[in-house]
């Protein structure tokens, strides 16, 4: 049996990102699992916001290509989601909206059909961006992500996360760790 692919990626560019930071604990969870995990930025890929008329004229952008050849070869999304004004972010729809354009060949969603996902997030707030999760959820679902239930919001985030980047709460920090635990774990089931 192969070891699960898991492409993993917080929806924010801020360099001190607080989700970019509570990613990488739930990536160690899924490697220390068995996974193989790709761990990336999307500051790395720099993209236009979605337009079908610019798409009609100039195609996908090649870091949509890029981004979309790794979400095809990768079983599972680790992913942190921040909040922004109670939904998703921009960067995470554009994100989620480019990787989603057919490529000749294809069929219809190729890039997230069958997909297996776990959702986290962190913010500042006293919800901790639960409320932005709803509508990734939503979204994933709706082009044929499967996600799983479990899934975890860290409030305070300005003030949860110690010098060395792990959660200052030991039962948050195993709660995140076991994210990416889990989604590894279903994709072995899977295969």
């Amino acid at each position: 049996m192969s070891r699960p692919k898991i492409l993993a990626f917080a929806g924010s560019t801020r360099r001190d990102s607080f989700n970019k930071r509570l990613i990488k604990i739930a990536v160690k969870g899924a490697q220390d699992a068995g996974a193989e995990v790709t761990l990336l930025d999307l500051a790395d890929f720099p993209m236009p916001l979605y337009n079908a008329d610019l798409e009609a004229e100039q195609g996908i952008p090649e870091n949509g290509k890029a981004l979309k050849e790794l979400f095809l070869a990768h079983q599972g999304l680790l992913l942190s989601c921040p909040e922004y004004n109670s939904s998703i972010t921009p960067l995470m729809k554009n994100t989620i909206d480019w990787v989603s354009r057919p490529m000749e060949g294809e069929g219809p969603l190729a890039a997230y059909s069958g997909k297996v996902c776990s959702l986290m997030s962190a913010s500042p707030g006293a919800l901790g961006g639960l409320r932005g999760l709803v509508h990734v959820r939503a979204i994933l679902q709706n082009i044929g992500v499967i996600v799983l239930p479990k899934q975890m919001a860290i409030s305070g985030a300005s003030n949860a996360f110690a010098e060395n980047g792990s959660l200052n709460d030991s039962k948050q920090q195993e709660t995140i760790e076991g994210l990416g635990k889990s989604l590894c774990g279903f994709l072995e089931k899977l295969q």
